[in-house]
């Protein structure tokens, strides 16, 4: 345990706007009374027991990358808060080649988790922009999303089982291929967001790693018809790695394209064979449906791509500076079905448009990419820039966030799609979910965790409240 200041104020927040801006004024009122750092489960297991006993909340924290207010505490009645860091827990316990799995601990940072499958020609292929700066766990937790666009687009396709740790016991689901034994029990921990347990390790579904590798970009004219072009890829079976369609706001913020354009970004990848004709097929379904392909002379296409790419890198560091300036810099994604899209798209723009001009008094930029594609549907990632006010930053984002979850709902489309709900999606979430779903996870809450330690105020309310 620490209760050194720069632990706790290290442990106070995540990385949304709002704790940004907090951060920077200096306010670390939420911060935990202590940090502990845990060398095994049995650490974990007696942390927990300690703090049921002390009516200590206990809040996991995997790297702090929380965009959505899952780390921070704000229930305000236990008795102290320990913010349990699981970064001591981060090696790949076993790799099982033939199976093409292997056991890692939850506290590994992607790029660690990486470097030690490498020896063993292996990826765990799941790349979210927090990258660097997240862990196993907390993509477990929060059912992340990594970059591949199409296919395996969540850790929950990469789960063989789990281990966790609840105050009533450690649940260990069976390694299977698949299963139709019941409900999941690993179902029940991913995105439970430290919640129901603090998952130690899992055996994860690896592959080999890529060696070949192609992508090209696509201009269309309109938005209305990339969408359909993106569509028609995404029910093709072809399941690009890449399939980022970028509106012309977000194409002229990433320096891709300055006509008022949007732009398709492909890719493809293989750890077996070539493929440039598979690239070749999917710029054919985008050129039938009305996009120009890039100049395919050497490094064109790649140029385009890497300009995104390097500007999907830098965005979380422009918004810090941005922050620093008092400009409102933020980001939400939702995802909905195809026949919903066009009208999701044009909505989000004109409502929450008109609500950032009022709270802001200037017109703000709303800009739109699809990071994720499937055959039913696609998730649009709207980012938000206006002129704030320095010392209101922090209340108009949580107006302007708080219109942005009544339209996602009132438009059939979910309060998140991939960052996960903490306390900041809480109102969308009790919105979305079904009332007899919601008892039934209350039931689980208190069946795991009686003394309601765990992260409370995430998914549910903390207990007589």
């Amino acid at each position: 345990m620490s209760d050194a200041p720069g632990d706790r104020a290290a442990h106070t927040y995540g990385k949304a706007y709002r704790d940004i801006v907090r951060a920077l004024n200096g306010d670390l009122a939420a911060a935990p009374d202590q940090v502990a750092f845990p060398r095994s489960e049995q650490d974990v297991i007696d942390i927990l027991d300690w703090a049921a006993g002390a009516d200590a909340a206990v809040v996991p924290y995997g790297a702090g990358s929380s965009v959505v207010g899952g780390v921070e505490y704000r229930a305000g009645r236990h008795n102290a808060v320990v913010s349990l860091d699981l970064s001591g827990l981060d090696r790949v316990l076993e790799t099982d080649r033939v199976s093409r799995a292997a056991r890692i601990q939850a506290g590994a940072l992607g790029p660690a988790l990486e470097a030690q499958l490498r020896p063993h020609g292996l990826t765990l292929r799941h790349f979210p922009q927090s990258f660097e700066f997240s862990t196993l766990g907390g993509w477990l937790a929060t059912r992340a999303g990594g970059h591949y666009a199409t296919l395996h687009t969540h850790i929950d396709d990469l789960v063989e089982s789990l281990r966790v740790v609840t105050p009533v016991g450690v649940s260990q689901s069976m390694r299977l291929p698949g299963s139709g034994a019941g409900p999941s029990p690993d179902r029940l921990f991913l995105g439970s967001e430290g919640t129901l347990g603090v998952i130690t390790e899992a055996w994860m579904r690896l592959q080999d790693r890529p060696r070949h590798k192609a992508s090209a970009t696509v201009r269309f004219d309109d938005f209305r018809t990339a969408t359909d072009a993106v569509r028609a890829i995404a029910q093709s079976g072809l399941n690009p790695a890449n399939c980022r369609l970028l509106d012309p706001g977000e194409a002229a913020v990433s320096g891709v394209a300055h006509d008022g354009t949007s732009i398709l970004v492909l890719g493809v990848e293989s750890a077996h064979a070539p493929v440039d004709d598979r690239l070749a097929e999917l710029v054919a379904l985008a050129r039938d449906h009305g996009g120009t392909p890039a100049p395919s002379s050497p490094g064109a296409a790649d140029s385009a791509a890497g300009t995104w790419r390097s500007a999907f890198l830098r965005m979380p560091y422009v918004r810090d500076a941005l922050t620093r300036m008092s400009v409102i810099s933020e980001t939400f994604e939702t995802a909905c079905t195809w026949d919903r899209v066009p009208g999701l798209y044009e909505t989000v723009r004109q409502e929450l448009g008109a609500v950032v001009e009022k709270v802001t008094g200037s017109t703000g930029l709303i800009n739109c990419r699809f990071t994720h594609v499937y055959p039913d549907g696609a998730a649009p990632y709207f980012t938000v820039i206006a002129p704030g006010r320095r010392g209101d930053e922090v209340a108009m984002w949580d107006e302007i966030k708080a219109a942005a979850m009544q339209i996602l709902g009132d438009h059939g489309a979910t309060v998140t799609h991939h960052h996960a709900v903490g306390r900041d999606h809480r109102p969308g979430y009790d919105r979305q979910r079904p009332a007899p779903f919601a008892l039934a996870l209350r039931a689980a809450k208190d069946a795991l965790d009686p003394a309601g330690i765990l992260n409370p105020g995430v998914l549910l309310d903390p207990p007589g409240e």
